[in-house]
């Protein structure tokens, strides 16, 4: 294969890529003004289904724009040979690989999120406050992107840096090495991200002692929940949107309210809210989503060492010889076509997942109260009731309310 050939093979999936997701696109922007479910009825009143289409409408077309421009951007970078260009300058500093590496990546993606600010300025303080769910200030936002470039700088930096150093250590096994740096950080992540990285951003604390709490630690007991850790977080320091999670396992398992959930729903409501996430904890879909992520990973890591030996994967970016981070650039647009078989699969398993979470809460009779909360979620949200099935399919990791509700009544 030459790289001419290689670099059409490229061109051909980046091009099908973005043109498959605007079909997918296109075909929910046409479904969204589909008749509304009759269970679903009372979700919108005839003022509040009118916002919801504006709102739905507004998104749709500013992501069309979106990663339209983004597309042509990268396009124009892989025709013109922008990618070589700046591997000529970073390497013309004479640096180790590692440093190269970093000053490479560093420079795509400080460049690719100053052309993308604009953008999100205009999401944040136009579309959003247009229909009354920005919070977010120009203080917070200002500080929010200079934390989120300290954190990708410093934790983006070590893992690039440990993994390249791993590949110049032992090629041979740098795809296990690798995959393994990565397990690690993911568990590290998933039992720490509440102590060490919200904190940058939101303030958590501890559900103070009253009805609600009485109401989320008799029903914890009910299910034989050992809940020490439940939380509230100031969410509306930056949208009026409610939510609630679950994170973590073992003894490091936490709930998380948001506070502007507890503003709109009822105690019963929020109980039916948790005994969904309880019900995650129980069916350990953590630990089971981990283990489906784990072989998805080591495919990528082993593919990634193959191509990282190559130097025809450079060379069709415009590079003279292999080079780390031009064959990691190449690797990425390569592997999209698995990526994105890989993503429907997971969307597949977590939408399951969510079917046997709401089934928890329907055991413990809260069926009422969580088709109750689920409507409230949709409707201080604006979400979409009636998306595509190819839509959901591809790109929900949930069912869509009207598959959850009619569940939870059948």
């Amino acid at each position: 294969m030459t790289p001419h050939f290689l670099f059409i093979i490229i061109i051909t999936i980046y091009i099908a890529d973005f043109l498959f997701e605007r079909y997918v696109s296109f075909l929910n922007i046409k479904s969204s003004q589909r008749p509304i479910p009759s269970i679903l009825k009372d979700v919108y009143d005839a003022e509040k289904y009118a916002k919801q289409q504006r709102y739905f409408q507004t998104n749709a077309r500013f992501g069309m724009i979106t990663s339209t421009f983004s597309f042509v951007v990268v396009m124009l970078m892989l025709l013109l040979g922008g990618f070589a260009w700046v591997d000529e300058i970073v390497r013309s500093f004479g640096f180790s690989e590692i440093f190269t590496t970093l000053i490479f990546f560093g420079i795509l993606l400080l460049a690719n999120d100053i052309l993308n600010i604009p953008f999100e300025i205009y999401d944040t303080f136009v579309i959003e406050q247009r229909f009354d769910f920005n919070r977010v200030t120009p203080k917070i936002f200002i500080l929010d992107k200079l934390k989120t470039y300290f954190l990708v700088g410093l934790i983006g930096g070590l893992l690039v840096t440990l993994i390249v150093w791993l590949y110049e250590l032992t090629p041979q096994y740098f795809w296990l090495l690798a995959f393994s740096v990565i397990t690690a950080f993911s568990l590290f992540m998933l039992l720490f991200y509440s102590d060490v990285i919200v904190p940058l951003f939101n303030k958590q604390t501890p559900l103070a002692e009253g009805k609600l709490r009485d109401e989320i630690e008799k029903f914890a007991q009910k299910a034989g929940f050992n809940l020490k850790n439940i939380y509230v977080i100031d969410g509306s320091k930056r949208s009026t949107k409610a939510n609630a999670y679950f994170t973590g396992f073992w003894g490091k398992k936490r709930i998380v309210l948001y506070d502007t959930l507890i503003e709109k729903m009822t105690p019963q409501e929020i109980v039916a809210v948790l005994s969904h996430e309880i019900g995650h904890y129980k069916h350990r879909h953590t630990l089971k989503n981990l283990a489906v992520m784990l072989p998805s990973n080591l495919l990528l890591f082993f593919l990634l060492g193959i191509i990282l030996k190559s130097e025809i994967f450079a060379q069709a970016l415009g590079g003279q010889q292999a080079s780390f981070h031009l064959n990691v650039l190449c690797f990425g647009i390569l592997y999209t076509p698995i990526s994105t078989l890989l993503d429907v699969f997971n969307n597949m398993v977590s939408r399951k997942f969510e079917f046997q979470a709401d089934n928890f809460s329907k055991s413990y009779n809260l069926v009422n109260e969580l088709v109750s909360a689920l409507k409230k979620l949709s409707a201080t949200s604006l979400s979409n009731l009636t998306p595509h099935p190819l839509a959901v399919f591809v790109r929900y990791s949930h069912p869509t309310v009207y598959q959850r509700i009619k569940r939870l009544l059948k």
